[in-house]
């Protein structure tokens, strides 16, 4: 009777397994053999570095530059002052008049003529001693107040506006030269120029203790109640 054997039993089906397994094996041991090769001639490569030869670095040797002095400077000429004697005769003198004034001598007296005063307008800003209204700003608005006569015309056609007067307050005080800045209404223009015309005499403006004429300019309002 013949033996029977299973298929898993059976070592020739797994020949081909156990080929590349002694393939692998071989191949192996044969990269083995290479890296122990390669480690002896590294090992052998390293120990030669003690025969090789070190060259020496050789430093220049250099020598500070010899600064030279500078050259002297060249020889000044000397100026020689001769002295030579002078005894060339003077023939003409000098001769010195006698400007004694005596008593019957004339003497010619010229008038100096003293220079006009100019009679210059300077603006209020600049005024050392201020012009005013006698009693100050209140008294003033007073007076204006007080004084002003509405005009029936432009208060029956319910015109209102300020108008801005200007004067010169001269060196007695007494305003001249009114005029209208701007105006809003020929009426209202004409009682606010009436107003300032007026006007008493301001207390006069100085300028370095001597009175000047002053220009001025203020506003009048006109409203109705």
């Amino acid at each position: 009777m013949k033996s029977k054997k299973t298929k898993k039993a059976d070592l020739e089906n797994k020949r081909g397994i156990f080929f590349q397994i002694g393939l692998i094996a071989v191949l192996g041991i044969v990269l083995l053999a290479f890296e122990w090769t390669n480690t002896e001639e590294r090992v052998a490569s390293l120990g030669e570095l003690g025969d090789m030869e070190i060259e020496e670095e050789i430093i220049p040797i250099t020598r500070q530059e010899e600064i030279k002095p500078p050259p002297p400077p060249p020889p000044q000429a000397v100026e020689v002052i001769n002295i030579v004697e002078d005894d060339t005769e003077i023939e003409e003198e000098l001769e010195i008049e006698d400007t004694e004034i005596e008593e019957d001598t004339e003497v010619e007296i010229v008038e100096i003529e003293e220079e006009e005063e100019v009679d210059e307008i300077l603006p209020f800003a600049i005024i050392e001693d201020k012009p005013g209204f006698p009693g100050g700003d209140a008294e003033l608005f007073k007076y204006l107040q007080s004084s002003i006569q509405y005009p029936v015309i432009a208060r029956e056609n319910n015109i209102e506006g300020r108008v801005f007067v200007s004067f010169v307050i001269g060196k007695d005080g007494s305003v001249t030269d009114v005029k209208i800045l701007r105006g809003v209404d020929p009426y209202l223009d004409k009682e606010a120029e009436r107003v300032v015309k007026a006007m008493p005499k301001w207390k006069p403006g100085k300028q370095r203790g001597k009175p000047v004429k002053v220009q001025y300019q203020i506003p009048i309002n006109f409203r109705l109640n």
